[in-house]
């Protein structure tokens, strides 16, 4: 990645670096590719009027990709007032993966998204933590609580 004479990485090369894997991240956050795609572009639009000001280019898009599926999503729901779908899409014909998926993904929104960090975008829990603003062990409980309720679900 190629810096600005500042020291920071430039816009332009981040967008590039990081689009895919931040695309990635909302589709596991929401499901959908066209929104992926549009989280990911407000994402970029929030951060590049103070680009330069932002010490951690990637954690601040992580965290502003998750914020703004949970908005999205938080949104929909109210707007509908129904619970997320308990069957969601067969993502991979694959039966195991797609019941943990869709187990996953009936998961409490907070809960979810330290899964989703956590093995699909391989991220400690101390980073996991600096991406949502919480506690350390507030991260490491909602891990804890999430696996449980997975593994009573699957067994």
């Amino acid at each position: 990645m190629t810096e600005t004479e500042t020291g920071h990485p430039g816009f332009e090369e981040t967008y590039r670096e990081q689009r895919l894997a931040l695309v990635r991240l909302a589709f596991l956050m929401c499901g959908s590719r066209d929104m992926s795609e549009d989280l990911v572009q407000s994402a970029f639009a929030s951060a590049h009027p103070r680009w330069r000001e932002i010490d951690n280019h990637v954690a601040y898009l992580r965290r502003a990709v998750v914020n703004l599926a949970k908005d999205g999503q938080r949104k929909h729901f109210r707007r509908l007032r129904l619970v997320p779908p308990p069957d969601p899409k067969q993502a991979t014909g694959i039966p195991d993966i797609d019941e943990t998926w869709a187990l996953i993904q009936r998961l409490p929104t907070a809960q979810r998204v330290v899964i989703v960090l956590h093995y699909y975008e391989d991220l400690p829990l101390v980073e996991i933590a600096n991406v949502l603003d919480r506690p350390a062990s507030t991260v490491r409980s909602d891990l804890h609580r999430a696996l449980d309720r997975l593994r009573k679900e699957l067994s």
